[in-house]
């Protein structure tokens, strides 16, 4: 015979975690992006490794991730590149000298004279 098993409810709090998951950004995905990135002003990630480019958004997060990842090289702060102070342009600024060095090449990647 099947259902004799009390069924389980869900408490209050299990409810409320759910609901919360559900409804608060979390910044994944595509939607948070640009957050990580910290190429908008009020990003996460407002300092950048000039050695290997990896983000972190503070001081202490750049200089644990200096400690672990360049133990050879002395922890300089003056050279992290802040992020913030530029205000993303860097990525724009690099995509438009790629395309002011080389002309654009035609239909499927042909050249025409």
């Amino acid at each position: 015979m099947t259902g004799k098993a009390k069924p389980k409810k869900h408490t209050a709090k299990e409810i409320a975690a759910k609901i919360d998951a559900a409804t608060t950004n979390r910044g994944g995905g595509k939607a948070g992006q640009k957050d990580r990135l910290g190429q908008d002003k009020g990003g996460h990630a407002k300092l950048e490794c000039p050695l290997c480019k990896t983000t972190a958004p503070d001081i202490k997060s750049m200089q644990i991730h200096h400690e672990a990842r360049h133990p050879k090289l002395p922890f300089e702060p003056e050279k992290l590149n802040n992020l913030h102070s530029t205000g993303g342009g860097g990525a724009a600024a690099a995509a438009g000298e790629a395309t002011t060095s080389k002309p654009k090449p035609g239909v499927r990647g042909s050249l025409k004279k």
